[in-house]
């Protein structure tokens, strides 16, 4: 038994020294950094061990508790992945998506994406269920401040988001898997949005095929956090907007003429 155990590390020692260790090192190190990022910058992380501590007796509890998940995940998903590029690859960070790029297909793709997102939000916050559960702060529903603090902190997280996959994780593969990269990140991408609504989830299969389309395209993970973030912003807007109109009794056909003035 214990010559057949040191034959197989033997060979799975030679099958690792064989191998590509740049993509070794992307897969194993995005797993590590979404783990980091799953256990300590959470927001369940913040109420178990810091919200106790350091925030008692605090207004806006629940904001306080989103922006830390969503800045505290600079960490994991910017800054970790920029050190490996830098000091493990001794690559450009440019390379991996955080440039301008082709900035006309940019704008051609971002705007047409930004449309299509914004009228299938806009269809699908008719759903309660969905309309619902957004934003997720309930507070943001009733206080335009609290709304916007909370989309500021939503636009760097999905910065964060982006690059990881985006970025990070597509660029880092290309050079190995070419456009098969695209597909590869859409997995990872795909999983983290389980427990959502499942509209919502089995979209984020296409969504992350785009988005990743994007980027390749465009040499920037700019556009996909430009993209992303409007698709994000408008589901908020809309829920906010539904949940108050439903309040003062106005009806789905003069919600839609004020949507209609607006834009």
């Amino acid at each position: 038994m214990l010559t057949w155990l040191v034959k197989e590390l033997q060979l799975f020692w030679d099958k690792l020294k064989s191998s590509d260790k740049k993509v070794i090192a992307i897969l194993v190190s995005i797993a590590l950094f979404q783990t980091l990022s799953w256990y300590f910058f959470s927001r369940r992380f913040f109420r178990e061990n810091l919200s106790s501590q350091f925030f008692t007796g605090i207004d806006n509890l629940k904001l306080i508790e989103y922006l830390y998940w969503f800045l505290g995940e600079t960490i994991p998903l910017f800054i970790m992945p920029l050190l490996i590029i830098k000091f493990l690859f001794k690559e450009k960070i440019r390379d991996y998506g955080v440039s301008a790029g082709n900035i006309s297909l940019g704008i051609k793709y971002t705007l047409l994406f930004s449309v299509i997102m914004i009228l299938i939000v806009w269809f699908s916050s008719a759903n309660a269920e969905f309309a619902g559960r957004y934003p997720h702060i309930q507070e943001a529903k009733m206080n335009w401040t609290i709304f916007f603090i909370y989309e500021f902190g939503m636009l760097i997280y999905m910065f964060n988001w982006e690059f990881a996959w985006r970025g990070y994780m597509l660029f880092g593969l290309e050079e190995k898997f070419g456009f098969y990269a695209i597909f590869i990140q859409m997995i990872p991408f795909v999983i983290l949005h389980n427990g959502k609504p499942f509209l919502e989830t089995f979209g984020a299969i296409f969504g992350g095929i785009a988005l990743g389309f994007l980027a390749f395209r465009t040499r920037s993970v700019f556009y996909p956090v430009l993209v992303h973030f409007v698709t994000m912003f408008f589901i908020d807007f809309f829920s906010v907007l539904r949940s108050r109109t439903n309040e003062l009794g106005i009806s789905p056909k003069s919600l839609y003429n004020i949507i209609e003035k607006l834009f």
